[in-house]
């Protein structure tokens, strides 16, 4: 899951075009925060977006699949970025706003 420090700054760039972001250092990878919310990671050279219900079809209808962390087993709720996006931020904008609104729901609803 190591990414490489080149990778990370091209992503983070990219994402701070579109809102502004943060970054943590996380099990080998870098957990990615827009407003408190914990809504995308990089495993592995990857950019992946949370999801749920709302937003994991856009990434099926372009072919992504979940992160998985440990050789295949057990996805998380993270799905792959497709690498297109992260060069245009009109395109990037309604995914990166949808993965943090289910970032928000998410601490909202344990919270409760």
């Amino acid at each position: 899951m190591a990414v490489t420090p080149a990778y990370r700054e091209f992503v983070l760039e990219q994402l701070g075009r579109v809102a502004p972001v943060t970054a943590r250092p996380m099990f080998g990878g870098v957990g990615i925060y827009s407003g408190g919310f914990f809504f995308a990671l990089i495993g592995g050279d990857a950019l992946y977006f949370k999801v749920d219900d709302t937003n994991r079809p856009d990434f099926e209808a372009a072919g992504m699949g979940p992160f998985r962390p440990f050789d295949g087993e057990g996805a998380m709720q993270y799905y792959e970025v497709p690498a297109d996006l992260l060069e245009d931020p009109d395109r990037l904008r309604p995914w990166m706003d949808k993965a943090v609104d289910v970032a928000r729901r998410k601490r909202t609803r344990k919270k409760k």
